[in-house]
């Protein structure tokens, strides 16, 4: 299975239609492809929170409409990374008007397959933390290879949220981001730890440039069951290009149960 993981440069210079365009080119370079992920509010800069809700838009929305025609293209499965969805009525547990950090993912028809909420905000009761309204469900996605799981940036910190996703199946998570440079060695570190302790590939995909001030980490990064890193950018834009054996993830199981000896779980009653 080959993966592009797309490190777009988000700077204040560039309109977000253009960038839409120039991101679309992009994906559409990536034919041959199997999947291209993309990274966090892309669109608008993950720490440009007064950006937000002028810029956010509904699930079906400008975004999409370009990412869709992007995938089908391009023939690829594209994360498309997230973006500062306004919900709509009937759009499950949320109310109208709210706005969540939302993930989408694509076929290579172009179908919209799956969407996630972020459910861990950043900013300790500011910034996203409070613009935001969490996502309340794991996502997973079914591709011919492998399943996926999806997560966005500080869900990174919480790996009680990787487990869930384990136990509903993922071998692969997916991990879209716009982290800061000033903690890029917790990004590698953790990246690192989430793999090795769900014995499964993480392909992590962040921002380069600078956005709202703040200095983007780039590195995007991709790692094995095992913890090896197979691929990394550096701090620029890049496309990191990376072919992985999806029968890896079931072979480290076999040979390192150690999935199997777990004794506590989201279900352990407290005493």
């Amino acid at each position: 299975m080959r993966a592009s993981l797309l490190q777009i440069d988000v700077n204040d210079d560039e309109s977000v239609a253009s960038r839409r365009e120039r991101v679309a080119d992009l994906v559409r370079d990536q034919a041959g492809a199997d999947l291209v992920v993309l990274p966090e509010l892309w669109t608008t800069g993950a720490f440009a929170y007064e950006e937000f809700a002028a810029q956010a838009e509904p699930l079906r929305g400008p975004t999409h409409e370009v990412m869709s025609k992007a995938a089908s293209d391009a023939g690829v499965w594209l994360h498309a990374g997230s973006i500062p969805e306004r919900a709509a009525s009937g759009t499950g547990p949320a109310t109208e008007g709210a706005l969540y950090n939302t993930s989408l993912v694509y076929s290579p028809a172009g179908e919209l397959v799956a969407s996630y909420r972020k459910i861990h905000r950043f900013g300790f009761d500011q910034g996203e933390a409070v613009l935001m309204g969490a996502g309340t469900e794991l996502v997973t996605v079914e591709l011919p290879e492998t399943v996926v799981g999806l997560a966005t940036c500080y869900d990174l910190r919480f790996p009680e949220m990787f487990r869930g996703l384990v136990d509903a199946g993922a071998q692969t998570f997916v991990l879209s981001a716009g982290w800061p440079e000033r903690r890029r060695a917790h990004w590698t570190l953790l990246a690192q730890a989430r793999a090795v302790e769900n014995q499964a590939f993480v392909l992590a995909c962040g921002t380069a440039g600078t956005h709202a001030g703040v200095p983007q980490a780039g590195h995007s990064i991709v790692v094995d069951p095992w913890g090896e890193v197979l691929a990394e950018a550096g701090p620029g834009e890049e496309v990191l290009t990376v072919d992985l054996d999806p029968a890896k993830v079931a072979a480290t199981r076999e040979q390192f149960p150690a999935l199997k000896d777990r004794l506590l779980g989201l279900d352990t009653p407290a005493r």
